[in-house]
C-alpha cells in the first residue's frame, strides 16, 4: 500500500502546483464505501468556489486546507493515489494508471479543476480509500490517533529507547503501529531492519540504546532515499532488500546473500537471516529449539531405518495390487441392478462396506466377498440357487400346509412329529373325508 513517501510525494506535488487556486468544478463519485460520511451533491456544494491554501500529511494521510472549512481529507489504503493531469506525481504500481487512459479515471473518487483549467484526482482502484469531508481532520481520527510522525516528528534517541524499554513485543509489530510512529509501512519496515542489521522478530525491550540509535538513523535515510527520486520505487537503491520483496523464496537476494521470508507483525516479511540475527535470550532459545528439532531428526532417521522392510512390503503390494485388479477383472462382473438385487436378498447385511464408497479396489473386495459367503450358503442347500421370488412362495406354501397339518393331528392326538410332510398331511386330509362320507351312509 502507499507509505510515507508515496504521501509525501503526492503532498508535494499538491503544494507547488494547485496551493492559491480556486476550485472552479468538483465531481464526487456516488461510492458510499469510499466517500465517507457525505453525499457527492453535499461534498461538491461545500468545496466548490474554495481556494486552496495548503497541503498537509501525517503518516499516511493528507489533507486539503481550504479557504474555509470543511476540508477534504485522504486515507489512501492499499491503492489510492493523487494525479494531476499532466504532472508525473509518482509511480505506485498498484495504483498507477497510464498517460493514455481516460481523464478523469474510471477509477476516480474526487475530481477537481481548479481555476487556472489544471485538473486533479484521487483515484482507488481497490476501494480500501475513505475520502472524507472534515471540519478539523487532525482533531478527529484516523488523525488523532496517530503517533509522531516518522518524517516531520522525528523521535529523539532517549525518547525512542524509553518508549521501548516497557514493551514486549517484536520490532517489526511495534514499527507498524500507526500510533507508536506514523507513516511506515511493511516495504518501509522491512527496509530499515535490514540497513540496521535488526532480525524482525527481535524483542523491543532486548533492544540496546546503541540498536536503537542506529534504527532510528536508518528510518531517516531510508525516507529520504525514497523521497529523493520521488517515490518512483524502479529508481530506489541497487542495494535495498525491497527489489526482492515480491520475489519467490530461494530465488531472493540482495548483495549475493539469501532473503529469506518469515511471518512478523501479521505480515510477510522479508529479511537476511546471515545479517539479521536474534540476540540475548531469544537466541539462546532459538539455538536450544535448533538442538531439538535436530535431535528429532536424528531420531527419526533411526526409526526409518528400522521401518525400511515394512516399507518394501508395501511397495511389494502396491505392485501386487493391480495384479490382483487385473484378475478381478478377468471375471465376468455382473450388472449393478441384478448385483444390488442379490445383494438386497442377504439377510444379514454384509454387502455394506465401511470403506469409501468412490474406491474401485474396495468395491470389489467386497462384492467378492458377498458372492464367496452367497456360494458358500448355496453349496449347503444343496445346489443351485432358486430364484428369489420361486423360494419365497415355496417357503409360504410349506409354512401354511404344515400349519394345517399340525392342527388337524392335534384334533386326534397323533402329532408326532412338528414338521410332518405335506403328502402326509393330505393323505390324513383324505382319510377324514372317507369316514365322513360312511358315516353318512
Amino acid at each position: 500500500m502507499p507509505e510515507l513517501p508515496e504521501v509525501e510525494a503526492s503532498r508535494r506535488a499538491i503544494e507547488v502546483h494547485c496551493l492559491g487556486k480556486k476550485i472552479k468544478r468538483s465531481i464526487v463519485a456516488d461510492d458510499s464505501k469510499v466517500i465517507d460520511g457525505v453525499s457527492p451533491s453535499d461534498f461538491e456544494a461545500a468545496i466548490l468556489g474554495k481556494t486552496i491554501v495548503s497541503a498537509h500529511r501525517k503518516g499516511k494521510n493528507l489533507w486539503l486546507q481550504l479557504d474555509s472549512p470543511p476540508f477534504p481529507s485522504f486515507q489512501f489504503g492499499m491503492a489510492g493515489a493523487i494525479y494531476i493531469k499532466g504532472v508525473v506525481v509518482t509511480k505506485y504500481k498498484r495504483s498507477a494508471i497510464n498517460d493514455t487512459d481516460e481523464w478523469p479515471s474510471k477509477y476516480s473518487k474526487l475530481f477537481v479543476e481548479l481555476d487556472d483549467g489544471l485538473e486533479l484526482s484521487f483515484t482507488d482502484k481497490r476501494r480500501f480509500a475513505k475520502v472524507r469531508l472534515l471540519k478539523d481532520p487532525t482533531s478527529v481520527p484516523p488523525i488523532s490517533e496517530l503517533g509522531p510522525d516518522a518524517l516531520f516528528e522525528p523521535m529523539t534517541i532517549d525518547q525512542f529507547f524509553g518508549s521501548l524499554s516497557k514493551k514486549k513485543i517484536a520490532i517489526k509489530a511495534l514499527l507498524l503501529d500507526q500510533s507508536v510512529i506514523s507513516g511506515i509501512g511493511n516495504w518501509i519496515a522491512d527496509e530499515v531492519l535490514y540497513q540496521a542489521r535488526i532480525h524482525p522478530l527481535q524483542s523491543v525491550a532486548s533492544l540496546s540504546k546503541e540498536s536503537c540509535a542506529t534504527l532510528l538513523k536508518c528510518i531517516k535515510e531510508v525516507l529520504e532515499k525514497a523521497l529523493e527520486v520521488g517515490a518512483d520505487s524502479t529508481q530506489f537503491p541497487n542495494n535495498w532488500i525491497f527489489h526482492s520483496h515480491e520475489k519467490k523464496p530461494g530465488m531472493a537476494f540482495v548483495d549475493g546473500k539469501v532473503i529469506d521470508f518469515i511471518t512478523a507483525g501479521g505480515r510477510t516479511t522479508a529479511y537476511v537471516p546471515e545479517l539479521q540475527k536474534l540476540s540475548g535470550g531469544q537466541a539462546a532459545k532459538l539455538a536450544g529449539e535448533q538442538t531439538k528439532q535436530m535431535s528429532k531428526r536424528k531420531g527419526g532417521r533411526k526409526d526409518d531405518d528400522v521401518d525400511e522392510p515394512a516399507s518394501e512390503e508395501e511397495e511389494t503390494a502396491e505392485i501386487v495390487k493391480p495384479k490382483r485388479e487385473s484378475k478381478s477383472k478377468g471375471r465376468t462382473k455382473k450388472p449393478p441392478s441384478k448385483r444390488n438385487s442379490k445383494e438386497s436378498e442377504d439377510d444379514t447385511g454384509s454387502v455394506h462396506s465401511d470403506g469409501d464408497d468412490d474406491d474401485p479396489a474396495s468395491e470389489e473386495a467386497v462384492v467378492a466377498k458377498s458372492s464367496k459367503s452367497k456360494n458358500g450358503r448355496e453349496s449347503k442347500q444343496g445346489g443351485k440357487k432358486k430364484p428369489a421370488a420361486k423360494r419365497k412362495a415355496r417357503e409360504s406354501d410349506e409354512s401354511d400346509d404344515q400349519d394345517n397339518g399340525e392342527d388337524e393331528k392335534r384334533k386326534r392326538g397323533k402329532v408326532t412329529n412338528d414338521k410332518q410332510p405335506k403328502a402326509a398331511s393330505k393323505k390324513i386330509a383324505a382319510s377324514q373325508n372317507g369316514k365322513r362320507s360312511t358315516r353318512g351312509k
